[in-house]
């Protein structure tokens, strides 16, 4: 890994027409060669299609399209894609949940031509922090907020479970090899697994710091969990302790977002807290002291990793920035 540990310019940018306020790529196959990449915007989501030179030797950089913009009327806050959404489908079909300011989700669906739907989920009483579809079929949505809950939707926005938190639901994960438990993370530092079937709290672990900004679960390794707390990142392994085994202090002001690499169960990016002028992006490797990578992004938010490659995405200022890090 000869990486040099001072700032490192994005690899790629994508040019935008609003502040990015958010940034997902798609987590599951969507049967074509590019991957699905949402953003969004003051008041509309773009879905657009990337190839990086990574994967494709024709492709010079990155190759990116936008394939659609939905109005969305109202700022976005968080974006989670659908395992339903496919390329390779005729028509095509697209489909994700965005959370927004309002305290509603929506429910996006649509063909690429003319069929455009959404559907408005209303229920939450605060501000929503996190979203996030159930990773086999597709059918249900699970959402935390700040008003102290973990609701689970259908795709009709009925209420299909909720649980009561003792502080506000900062993230929300479900994982593909554990298809009937849910993690929820909770600003008081308390990260909780919760049984969908009985609806019983299952297991939890304890981050012993506060405030926990943001949680995410090992897609390689589900034993694994990572959260940011304070200013340290955190990592836990569920076979041996509820308490971290590793923490280290990353971001002076503060850390805002935790996300394990979707490749290797050793590699993770931390964000700090948006700043006055730039947002500090690390990327860690539990191997090694210091972190892999330093990045900085004009007022930065979101922070998603790609599929299969050992890149990720940030948005800013009418950019979304790309980093690729050697593994």
């Amino acid at each position: 890994m000869k990486q040099d540990c001072t700032r490192n310019p994005a690899a790629y940018t994508v040019g935008c027409e609003d502040y990015v306020h958010v940034v997902k790529f798609n987590p599951f196959d969507s049967g074509d060669a590019c991957s699905l990449i949402a953003y969004g915007g003051t008041n509309f989501v773009v879905v657009g299609t990337c190839r990086f030179q990574e994967e494709d030797a024709e492709v010079e950089g990155i190759q990116y399209k936008a394939l659609r913009t939905f109005n969305h009327g109202i700022r976005v806050d968080a974006i989670a894609w659908s395992p339903e959404s496919r390329l390779d489908a005729l028509p095509p079909l697209i489909r994700f949940c965005t959370a927004a300011s309002d305290r509603k989700l929506r429910l996006f669906t649509s063909d690429l031509q003319d069929r455009d739907e959404f559907k408005v989920f209303d229920g939450h009483t605060d501000y929503i922090n996190d979203l996030v579809f159930a990773p086999k079929e597709g059918q249900e949505v699970a959402s935390v907020s700040d008003d102290h809950t973990c609701r689970v939707w259908d795709l009709d926005g009925n209420e299909k479970a909720h649980f009561v938190l003792q502080s506000p639901g900062m993230s929300v994960c479900w994982h593909p090899e554990e298809p009937f438990k849910l993690m929820v993370a909770e600003k008081n530092g308390t990260i909780r697994f919760y049984d969908l079937i009985t609806h019983q709290a299952i297991l939890s672990l304890e981050c012993e710091q506060a405030p926990l900004m943001s949680a995410d679960w090992c897609l390689k390794n589900p034993l694994k969990i990572g959260a940011v707390a304070g200013s340290d990142w955190l990592i836990w392994d569920m076979a041996r302790s509820s308490y971290p085994q590793d923490k280290r202090p990353v971001h002076v002001d503060r850390a805002r977002l935790f996300r394990w690499s979707r490749v290797n169960e050793n590699l993770f990016a931390t964000t700090g807290y948006p700043g006055k002028t730039t947002t500090q992006l690390l990327v860690h490797h539990l191997g090694h002291p210091q972190p892999i990578l330093t990045g900085t992004a004009a007022v930065g938010s979101g922070l998603t990793w790609h599929r299969t490659l050992p890149l990720c995405a940030v948005g800013g200022d009418h950019k979304i920035f790309f980093w690729v890090t050697e593994m």
